[in-house]
């Protein structure tokens, strides 16, 4: 089979086409044929070295669709289509920048569709991200009105679908005003240029602060986004689109404001059922829940798709096929 291995941290050209040896399923493994896999900002952290748990050399990639090829002691069938995520998938051991790849099977997911392949590849690792935000970093509630910061990210683009699906009303950032008519024309309510501030601006639409905080951007902006909640409300970091991990000074009794909950969203696969993510998928199938999607490229494409993740030209979730 032939893989993308990333044998140390780099640009886009450090990834290397390679020919390895198709690996052997054991008991409880599944060994899937790869059809099309996501890109995500957890592969681009690892390629520039911002991933010391990963050991390299190492194929990345933290999730995927295909059929299965052989899967002993499960429950999975060959030809059957799955997809499979996280986990330690790319990270722990090899993932999906191959043709092929051997997953535990507890992170695989059965899927019956007819979604093409391109669109499908998009789903899985982008829908349980924002499933587990939302319901359990956030909590959130019909009614309730959601601040999604980072809003022109494909998460914060799948967030602001799924959160209007679920009955919330949803205000949503860019910090271009280009980008203003398509988060509005997407469905969200209220549209805020973040010029890194955001607070005040909240608080001049409403007084009293928004009742959740999906915060994209990271330790950048979090201490803003904790002053934009109410009393009792919840801010919850999922993302570091802003490339810091860390604060440089934190001082909880002054910059959690009184009654705020801070909260992470960090899960995995165990976070999101089966019949969970199959709701989801046949939603989009039928039109109910549209997702922003990017550009779609092909497997001998990888290092011009990372090229385009570096100079945030994606647009949407990015797909590569196989």
């Amino acid at each position: 089979m032939h893989a993308w291995r990333l044998h140390h941290p780099g640009g886009p050209e450090a990834f290397v086409l390679e020919e390895l040896p198709t690996p052997s399923p054991k008991e409880g493994e599944v060994l899937i044929r790869i059809r099309a896999f996501g890109l995500n900002r957890s592969e681009w952290f690892t390629r520039n070295g911002d991933s010391p748990s990963v050991k390299l050399p190492r194929v990345l990639g933290i999730e995927c669709v295909g059929t299965v090829i052989e899967a002993p002691g499960t429950p999975f069938q060959p030809g059957q289509t799955v997809a499979a995520l996280m986990g330690g998938m790319g990270r722990r051991f090899d993932g999906s920048y191959a043709e092929v790849t051997r997953v535990p099977a507890s992170i695989v997911f059965p899927l019956q569709t007819t979604l093409p392949w391109e669109v499908l590849g998009a789903l899985p690792e982008m829908l349980q991200t924002v499933h587990g935000s939302l319901h359990t970093g956030l909590g959130v509630q019909p009614g309730e009105t959601l601040l999604i910061r980072g809003g022109t990210s494909s998460i914060g683009l799948t967030t602001l679908a799924l959160a209007k699906h679920a009955g919330l009303t949803v205000w949503s950032t860019s910090r271009s005003e280009a980008k203003a008519d398509m988060l509005r024309q997407a469905g969200a309510d209220e549209v805020l240029i973040d010029d890194g501030e955001l607070a005040s601006k909240v608080r001049a639409l409403r007084p009293g602060g928004v009742d959740r905080v999906l915060e994209l951007i990271g330790a950048t902006t979090l201490l803003d986004s904790l002053r934009c909640a109410r009393p009792g409300g919840v801010v919850c970091q999922t993302g570091i689109l802003g490339g810091a991990w860390v604060l440089d000074r934190f001082e909880p009794m002054t910059d959690i404001p009184s009654g705020v909950r801070l909260t992470a969203y960090s899960g995995g696969a165990g976070d999101i059922t089966a019949e969970a993510l199959q709701d989801y998928v046949d939603m989009v199938q039928r039109g109910e829940l549209t997702l922003q999607l990017g550009p779609v490229w092909r497997f001998e494409q990888l290092r011009e798709a990372h090229e385009a993740m570096d100079a945030n030209m994606a647009g949407g979730k990015m797909v590569v096929v196989t």
